[in-house]
């Protein structure tokens, strides 16, 4: 079993004008893993393999991606399952992924947001015996079976290689940085070494790398303005603490100036639905998490008022998303290493 440090290296923060509560929001996403089990298909193990250890068990880090692992899993399976000369044969560039139940597994997305996907799916399933939350959450290993031969790139949509994940990624920090910011400067701004250092911080699982690139791209959080709502006097141990900073962030990266909030919705076994979100609505109050999912979703989350039960959940992170949260607050503290906030929508059992 292997278990990744929950970052490679400490230190100050890169963005020495973030305030601390960004920062603090950012390495606790950072740092998030999620159990898998890797099992190889039994129908593929070469001969003279060791059939009672072709399980590999790894803690992996969220923000990773299914095709950073294969080094590590294949220095395993050739130390311990492999015969040496066959499985020298085997092409490590050939390997994919399925789930247990045969979904093919996504390449291009992040583990964590692989890991997120599979629990909502399994909330529109009977709960099982061993449930015991109306959430049917269960920190489990996910089960993955892989294959050593015949990708079937024709669904994969991708190659199954770093390179591609690699490519991939970029794509998507582009992408998000035209739809926060109206263009694309800030991406294509950056010397290649700094673009090349960004997907190295993601190899490496090292924050400070990562965010030393990032911080120039990414909006930051900024002290509240006079219209914005007071805070509520509820509290939650859920509950994130306000965007309220002593330190200021100059008003062009304040995460509420940006032109939009790149939003990805994900539901149980459906599409993908993406959007892009007002950091505030029309009378200049912040756009929050509850506004936003009554408006696109309100058979699952009715505006109010509503006194019934609840019908589903937000999640990002593996972690439950308090209603209040601010969108313009998430994509600058909790939106994935992509770029993007990506919130898994769950069915309440």
């Amino acid at each position: 079993m292997s278990a990744y440090g929950t970052t490679r290296h400490h230190g100050q923060p890169s963005a020495n004008s973030t305030p601390a509560s960004t920062t603090l929001f950012r390495r606790l996403t950072w740092e998030g893993t999620v159990p898998l089990e890797i099992r190889v298909d039994s129908k593929e193990l070469p001969a003279n393999s060791d059939r009672g250890l072709e399980c590999y068990y790894i803690q992996a880090p969220r923000v990773s991606y299914l095709p950073l692992l294969m080094p590590e899993i294949r220095r395993f399976l050739m130390d311990v399952v492999f015969d040496e000369a066959a499985g020298k044969m085997l092409k490590e560039e050939e390997w994919w992924f399925e789930s247990e139940e045969g979904t093919l597994l996504k390449w291009h997305w992040p583990i964590g947001l692989i890991y997120d996907n599979h629990i909502i799916s399994a909330s529109i399933r009977p709960p099982s015996q061993t449930s015991t939350s109306h959430y049917n959450l269960q920190v489990t290993p996910l089960k993955l079976i892989l294959h050593l031969a015949s990708p079937p790139t024709e669904k994969l949509l991708l190659s199954p290689s770093a390179e591609s994940c690699k490519q991939a990624f970029m794509g998507q920090l582009k992408e998000a940085d035209f739809i926060r910011w109206g263009n694309t400067k800030r991406m294509t701004g950056l010397r290649k070494q700094d673009q090349d250092g960004i997907w190295e911080g993601i190899k490496e699982h090292n924050f400070d790398d990562y965010w030393r690139v990032a911080s120039k791209v990414v909006p930051t959080t900024a002290p509240a303005r006079s219209n914005s709502p007071p805070p509520s006097t509820n509290t939650s141990m859920h509950a994130r603490p306000p965007s309220t900073d002593p330190q200021s962030a100059p008003d062009r990266d304040n995460a509420y100036n940006v032109r939009s909030v790149p939003v990805r919705l994900y539901l149980p076994d459906g599409p993908v639905m993406q959007d892009v979100v007002s950091p505030t609505l029309e009378d200049g109050s912040p756009h929050t998490l509850v506004h936003y999912l009554s408006t696109h979703l309100p058979l699952l989350f009715p505006p109010v008022p509503y006194s019934g039960p609840e019908l589903a959940y937000a999640m990002m992170h593996g972690v439950l998303v308090p209603p209040d949260a601010e969108m313009a607050w998430l994509g600058a503290c909790m939106a994935g290493a992509d770029g993007w906030v990506s919130l898994c929508v769950g069915i309440v059992r």
